[in-house]
Order: structure tokens, then sequence, then C-alpha cells
């Protein structure tokens, strides 16, 4: 639907007018559960690993009392994406990243074992490289520095030239194919099948660490995580929902402050911060008023009209789905 008024979007799950629609949708979802906990297990952490992931945060950390932490693996497709670069075994190299979930920013690229920046050998090895390998985020690296998570597509959802990487929409008709591959495996193991094997390896998400890190007072700590800003990275706004590393024990979730992003980079990842913002309140408050403003300030849409009669249609295909939040 943007294609056809001349709007350019990727994935369209976490950013634009797909991101925007998506929180309409899941937001008043999120916040039954969020109030069910609150009458039934207050003390309770709710561990968040559906997409929006940042908007989902930020609605809870701004509007419920209930304890929030999203979890992703896009800081590990970025861990996985400079290892091949450098032409390094993946557990060999260990980083540190913050910012938005699907756009951190990694501080650090190192040698496990000895500690060595390992960031002048990614600068080195990235000129000759693939150049058919992930060239959006490549671009960036180029002009910022510092590599970002996680993907071509999940980034480019964030921003205005996006769609240089590729124009990758979400590809609904494989989601169905995996589920039902996944229903008819899951009956044949019921039926005494053998367990497949990938079902007793990690699955690349951290929720059994957080998870036994609360209950058993392990303070774990956890490569990344989405939490509620407060001051955890100094230069994005103290109301935003951001990825950083943290630590859990019995206290709850305790988010590690690496410092101030690089200039540039919390400049550009502050526009889409505002982008998440007025999408929050215009799901919370079931507004299509305050919808068109957030489609109006991201900069995946280009024009002022076409967003107008975007959202007319997609309000009315959504609108089974939208109602406020509190």
């Amino acid at each position: 639907m943007p294609r056809k008024y001349g709007i350019r979007h990727t994935l369209g799950e976490n950013g634009g007018p797909g991101g925007l629609m998506f929180t309409l949708r899941t937001l008043p979802l999120v916040f039954d559960i969020a109030r069910e906990m609150q009458g039934l297990c207050p003390q309770a952490l709710f561990i968040n690993f559906s997409n929006p992931e940042n908007r989902i945060i930020h609605a809870l950390g701004k509007y419920s009392p209930i304890c929030a932490l999203g979890l992703c693996h896009g800081i590990f497709m970025g861990q996985g994406a400079v290892a091949d670069i450098m032409g390094l075994p993946y557990e060999h190299v260990d980083v540190w990243g913050a910012g938005l979930n699907h756009s951190q920013c990694l501080l650090q690229i190192r040698d496990r074992k000895t500690g060595e920046d390992l960031y002048p050998r990614l600068r080195e090895k990235e000129r000759t490289f693939d150049p058919s390998f992930l060239p959006l985020t490549r671009r960036l690296f180029r002009a910022f520095g510092y590599w970002m998570t996680c993907s071509d597509d999940h980034l480019g959802e964030y921003l205005a030239y996006g769609w240089e990487g590729g124009e990758h929409g979400y590809d609904f008709a494989a989601d169905e194919r995996d589920r039902a591959g996944f229903a008819a495996e899951l009956e044949r193991v019921i039926g005494g099948a053998p367990i497949p094997a990938y079902w007793l390896k990690p699955s690349g998400e951290r929720g059994a660490a957080a998870i036994g890190g609360v209950l058993h007072n392990k303070k774990r700590v956890l490569e990344s995580g989405i939490v509620f800003n407060r001051g955890t990275v100094p230069n994005l706004p103290a109301e935003a929902a951001v990825e950083v590393p943290v630590m859990t024990d019995a206290a709850g979730i305790h988010p590690i402050s690496l410092g101030p992003l690089p200039d540039a980079i919390a400049k550009l990842l502050t526009t889409q911060v505002n982008v998440q913002r007025l999408a929050v309140e215009a799901a919370v408050r079931a507004s299509k008023e305050i919808a068109l403003q957030a489609l109006l300030i991201d900069p995946v849409v280009n024009s002022a009209s076409a967003a107008v009669k975007l959202l007319d249609d997609l309000w009315e295909v959504n609108r089974p789905y939208i109602r406020p939040c509190v």
C-alpha cells in the first residue's frame, strides 16, 4: 500500500507506515496482558519478544507499572556480520552495543580472548569484502565510523534512503509456511517422534538467561536488552526505549550504561525516537490525528498528500484492531 502512493518502504515491521500500523494493532493486546499482570502478578517481569520492540517497551515504560524487558537477537546478527567480514570465527568476536532496537551502534568490537580492538581490522577488511553484503549498513559504517546492527532491511526501516539496501517487504507467505511446518513438526513429536536436535540448543535469544538471573539471583549480564532509557544512554531522550547491555538478578533488570553515543549517531537515532514516541501516543489513544503526525515526521514518508491518503486506507483496513489502551 505505501508503494501505491510512491512511498518506498522496507520490511514494514518497525518503522515507516507499516511500523505505525503494527504499533496501533499490537499495543492494545500488550496492554491487555499488562493489566492482567497488574491484577495477578504485579511484581512479575514482562519479557517481550514481539516487534515493534522499541515501541512496545516505550509504551509500557511510560504507561504501565509493570517491569518490562525486550529481547532481540539483532546484536548477535551484527556480531556475526563483522566476524564474517574479518574472517574470524563468530565466537572469537566480542561486541558491546547501545542505541535503539535494530539500530544499535557497536561501540566496541574486540577479540574475546586478548581484548584487542578489532575496529582497525574491520575497516581494512570491509574495503574489499563482497560488495553485495549489507550495502546499506556498510555505507553508514563508512560515513559514521561505527557498525550498526542488525540487517539492511531492519535498519532501513528507519531511514529515508533505506530502500537503497533493497526493498524487502515482510514475507507473509513464508511466515505461513513456517508456521504450518512447525505445527506439523510439533504434532509428530507429540505423537512420539524424536525431538529435533535444534530444540535442545540455545535459540540465540536470552529469555532463559534473564529468567534464571531473576529467579536465582545470579547477576547475569545479557549482551542486549530493550529498556526504558532514564539516562542509560545520556544523549538520547530519557523517555525513550533503548537497547543496551543489562544485568538481571532478584531485584530485577539493571541497564548497563556504555556512556553517550557518538554525537552523529545520537542525532541519527533521535529522529527515530521522536517518530516512535508519536506512534505510541497514536496507539494508546487510538488517535488518527496523532497517527498522521507520526507519519509526517517519519523520514520514510516523502509526501504529505500521500501520507493522508495512505493513512485513510490503512486506518480503514486496521479499524477492527485499533482501540484506546489507557
